[in-house]
């Protein structure tokens, strides 16, 4: 699985373990330490998860403590980045829904606003998209404003209703209509790693509600930029296809 092996390999997992370690010298770390040497068969997601679930097991008093090792980690380690960051998302995410307060909810998503810079939370995000997805999109429209192309990508990606290699968050696939707020806001961003981010998501809302996707494309063009048009040629791919192929 050389896939696997490139992305969370157990080079990265051991890296992982001496981060955490450099912060936090009297964690043992001993599910994390167990946790690199059964890697091997797992496939990409399954070794994510596995991590996650050692690094919640080595610190299983609260989100709090486990939030605070994770930020004091990023705030003096420019290495703790990559695909190392995937299974602390997804165990700052976890734990903060299980958890259920509005503080530890409030945190987790800063949290992973904080870290997607190193790696995008845009896998980990799901988990408090499924968990309250009112509170967490008026989080993420806030994220729109962020001065950061990587955080504002975030919001785009993150509330992708099939974003690749993501769980589903059913409520969007419902209502795709909820995250159109988000991209309205972001249609024009002068990143063109964000605004592909909204022709991707606006594709795939197009599986379900083609209206709502030529309705928003329509609109977008009544006052385009100069980005705009490109922007919606790529999000409406699959509907131009299958008229194509109708033909």
């Amino acid at each position: 699985m050389p896939f696997a092996d490139q992305l969370i390999g157990v080079d990265v997992a051991e890296r992982l373990v001496h981060e955490i370690h450099a912060v936090d010298p009297q964690c043992s770390l001993e599910n994390l330490r167990s946790a690199t040497k059964i890697l091997d068969p797992l496939s990409l997601r399954e070794r994510s998860d596995a991590l996650r679930d050692a690094l919640l097991a080595d610190y299983p008093e609260s989100y709090t403590q486990l939030a605070n090792v994770v930020k004091k980690t990023a705030e003096i380690s420019q290495t703790f980045s990559g695909w190392m960051i995937w299974p602390v998302t997804s165990a700052v995410a976890t734990r903060a829904a299980s958890e259920n307060t509005t503080a530890s909810f409030t945190d987790a998503m800063a949290l992973l606003g904080l870290l997607t810079p190193r790696l995008s939370s845009e896998f980990a995000i799901r988990v408090l998209l499924r968990h309250d997805l009112p509170a967490a999109l008026n989080l993420v429209r806030q994220w729109t404003d962020s001065s950061d192309e990587h955080v504002r990508r975030l919001a785009s990606e993150g509330t992708r209703p099939y974003l690749p290699w993501a769980v589903r968050v059913p409520q969007i696939v419902n209502d795709p209509a909820c995250t159109i707020p988000i991209l309205d806001a972001l249609y024009r961003d002068e990143s063109e790693y964000v605004r592909r981010s909204v022709a991707n998501h606006l594709n795939d809302i197009s599986r379900h509600d083609p209206e709502l996707v030529t309705s928003t494309a329509q609109r977008w063009m009544q006052a385009p930029e100069a980005t705009t048009p490109k922007l919606v040629k790529h999000a409406l791919r699959t509907l131009i296809k299958k008229v194509i192929l109708r033909r």
